[in-house]
């Protein structure tokens, strides 16, 4: 690990100045047969435009904590990302009641509300398309995001001695993430750039959140990331892994 990239939000812009166009997010649902993937390039774009939208329209500042109420999904990890890139702390499956912002999807709006802050709803359907009707007290991503700049710079610099995340009732620095996500990808069998790991962990643990983004970004490898995967049989499964070219799963 370089000493230089010591949050996840460096990382990423490591990876978008060596190879901007090599995958990294690939998502599927197979609940409904979507897939996404996601280069370099166009992830860091969605969590610049992530991370202006919290810095600049929801006014976020470091130190604010986002209650991340959203399942294992390409949207969730461009708002892990947008949350270091601000410095903001990213609460997954966080209390609304304590939180500044919440970030929730449509199966736990009702918790959101709790949230006496800014409040943003994603509907996350394909292509990341909008609610069919807005929720009412909440910001639909959707409409937010596009309009934001393509290029994000924070109005202070991020400390990577600063809390960064909590989950499971962990907290870490983004110093630590990354620490821990380098530490990880061996045992992972993330064993250098180029490796593709597959996971069908929910992202409510360190474990889910590991395999299914931090790791491989750490390492300089990928992740198809899989919601649903339970719906697949053996062989289903196993023609995934050949047409996606994984070298690693977790599951």
């Amino acid at each position: 690990m370089n000493v230089a990239h010591r949050t996840p939000a460096a990382l990423l812009q490591a990876a978008l100045a060596a190879d901007p166009g090599r995958p990294l997010v690939t998502f599927y649902d197979d609940a409904t047969g979507e897939r996404v993937e996601l280069s370099v390039a166009t992830f860091a774009n969605w969590v610049a435009k992530t991370a202006n939208l919290l810095q600049g329209e929801l006014n976020t500042e470091p130190g604010d904590r986002v209650a991340v109420l959203l399942p294992a999904h390409w949207q969730s990890a461009v708002w892990l990302l947008a949350c270091s890139s601000v410095g903001v702390v990213a609460e997954v499956g966080g209390d609304p009641a304590g939180a500044d912002v919440v970030v929730s999807g449509p199966d736990t709006l009702d918790a959101a509300r709790a949230c006496s802050g800014e409040r943003v709803a994603l509907a996350l359907r394909p292509l990341g398309g909008r609610f069919p009707q807005p929720p009412e007290g909440f910001l639909d991503y959707a409409v937010e995001v596009p309009s934001q700049g393509d290029r994000f710079a924070p109005f202070s610099p991020v400390d990577p001695e600063e809390p960064a995340l909590v989950v499971a009732g962990a907290e870490w620095t983004g110093a630590e993430v990354v620490e821990k996500a380098t530490a990880d990808a061996p045992g992972l069998g993330l064993t250098g750039p180029g490796a593709r790991i597959l996971s069908g962990l929910p992202y409510d643990s360190w474990q889910g959140l590991s395999a299914g983004l931090f790791a491989p970004l750490a390492t300089g490898g990928s992740v198809v990331l899989c919601r649903n995967l339970d719906r697949l049989d053996g062989e289903a499964l196993a023609k995934r892994v050949e047409s996606e070219r994984v070298t690693a799963t977790a599951r």
